[in-house]
C-alpha cells in the first residue's frame, strides 16, 4: 500500500508541475446565438431625405445661403402660392427656417403605419433648431423608393444663445430627433415560407465559433440542420412545411461557447485606448523618452533715430529650444498581465497618446498578442 501510494502521490505532482507549466486556454464565455449572429437577410435599410425645419426664433438660415429659399418657393407653389413674377420674392427672409437632411432606419418585417425614429441635422448656416417644426418629409431608400414620410416637433439636447456680443452654446444645437416620427409607407418584401436554406453570419469571423455554433444548434434541435460554410457563416437546411418563424426562435436562444478575439481598441483623436482582459503580453523591455521642441517668435519694432532717414520696421525674433528628456525603462516578464502593464506605464507618466505609439510598436516587436484596432 506504502509503494502504491508514493506512486500516487508522485503521478499527482507530476500533474500539477504539467498543468503549471502549460499555457493557460484562451478564455471562454457562454454566449446566445441572437447575441453572435445575425440571420442573413434579415436587415435594417438606411433611409434619407430632405426637408424643411420652420417655426425657428431668427435662428435659421441666412439669406447668403441659396437653397432654403428654393425650397421654400417650391414648397409654396405647391400650396397654390405662385411667386412668378413677384419682385417681393427675391426679398424673403429665411431666418425662421431651415433646410436640413434626415436620416432614419427602416427595421426589418417593418410594416405600414409603423413609425421610427428620424435624426434631423441642418445643412445650411443655421445657429440652433430649437423650438422647429419638420414639415412632410419623405424618406428615401438606396433604390430611389420612398419608404417612410417624416414630420413632427424637434426633440433638441442642446442650447445655443447669444446677447451683446456674448454667446453661449450647450452640446450640438444644430441636430435634432424626432422620436417615432416618421411613418412607414412602404415594406420591404421578405417572406420567411419560402426559405429552405437560412444562413446565420457571425458578427466576429472565427472558424472555431462557426463550428460551434453549428454543433450546439444540432444538440439543440436533435437534428444535423446546421453547418459551417466558412468562418462567418452558418447554414441551416429547413424540412418542407417546417415553421421558420419557430424554428428561428429555437435557435437564436440557443447558448455557446464563444471565444473572443483579443483586440486592442485606440483612438489616436480621442487618447481612448481599450484593452481586452484576454490580452497576453510577450516578454519585452521598452525604453520610452521624448523630445521636446518649442520655437518661440517675439516680434520686436526697430525704430530709427531722430531725423534718421530709415523706417520703422518689425523685425521677428526666433529662439529654438530643445529638451531630450531620459528615457523611461519598462520590463514585462514572463507571465505579465495587462494590469502589470497599465501600472508600469502609469508609473512612468505616461499619457494616453504615449500609450497608443507603444502599444504599435509592441504590436510590431511581436511583444502584444492581439489584434490592434485604431480608429
Amino acid at each position: 500500500m506504502t509503494v502504491k501510494r508514493a506512486i500516487m502521490v508522485a503521478g499527482l505532482a507530476m500533474l500539477l508541475s504539467g498543468q503549471a507549466g502549460a499555457e493557460e486556454p484562451p478564455r471562454m464565455k457562454l454566449a446566445r446565438v441572437k447575441d453572435v449572429a445575425t440571420v442573413e437577410g434579415v436587415r435594417d435599410n438606411q433611409l434619407v431625405g430632405y426637408g424643411m425645419v420652420v417655426g425657428l426664433h431668427g435662428t435659421g438660415d441666412s439669406s447668403q445661403t441659396v437653397f432654403p429659399l428654393q425650397t421654400l418657393e417650391s414648397a409654396l407653389e405647391r400650396m397654390g402660392v405662385n411667386l412668378q413674377g413677384n419682385a417681393m420674392a427675391s426679398m424673403m427672409q429665411t431666418r425662421n427656417m431651415a433646410a436640413v437632411f434626415l436620416a432614419g432606419t427602416l427595421p426589418p418585417f417593418a410594416r405600414p403605419g409603423n413609425k421610427v425614429d428620424v435624426t434631423v441635422s441642418s445643412a445650411g448656416d443655421a445657429r440652433s433648431l430649437e423650438g422647429g417644426l419638420l414639415l412632410l418629409t419623405p424618406l428615401y431608400g438606396p433604390d430611389g423608393q420612398i419608404y417612410a414620410e417624416a414630420q413632427g416637433p424637434l426633440v433638441i439636447g442642446g442650447y445655443a444663445v447669444s446677447a451683446n456680443g456674448n454667446s453661449k452654446t450647450v452640446n450640438y444645437p444644430t441636430t435634432a430627433r424626432i422620436p417615432s416620427g416618421a411613418i412607414v409607407e412602404r415594406a420591404v418584401p421578405l417572406d420567411l415560407s419560402q426559405m429552405r436554406s437560412l444562413s446565420l453570419l457571425l458578427e466576429d469571423a472565427d472558424f472555431r465559433t462557426a463550428e460551434t455554433v453549428a454543433g450546439a444548434v444540432n444538440r439543440a434541435l436533435g437534428r444535423t440542420l446546421a453547418h459551417a460554410r466558412d468562418s462567418r457563416r452558418i447554414e441551416i437546411e429547413s424540412t418542407a412545411g417546417e415553421d421558420i418563424p419557430a424554428l428561428l426562435a429555437r435557435v437564436e436562444e440557443v447558448e455557446v461557447e464563444v471565444y473572443p478575439r483579443a483586440r486592442v481598441v485606440v483612438n489616436e483623436r480621442t487618447g481612448t485606448v481599450v484593452i481586452g482582459g484576454d490580452v497576453r503580453l510577450q516578454p519585452v523591455t521598452i525604453l520610452h523618452g521624448g523630445l521636446v521642441v518649442n520655437i518661440v517668435t517675439q516680434f520686436e519694432v526697430s525704430q530709427p533715430n531722430p531725423f534718421a532717414k530709415g523706417a520703422t520696421e518689425v523685425i521677428p525674433q526666433t529662439t529654438i529650444q530643445a529638451q531630450d528628456k531620459p528615457a523611461n525603462r519598462i520590463e514585462l516578464k514572463e507571465g505579465a498581465t495587462v494590469d502589470d502593464l497599465v501600472e508600469n506605464l502609469q508609473q512612468i507618466g505616461a499619457t494616453a497618446r504615449d500609450i497608443i505609439s507603444i502599444l504599435q510598436a509592441m504590436k510590431a516587436a511581436g511583444a502584444l498578442d492581439a489584434e490592434l484596432e485604431v480608429l
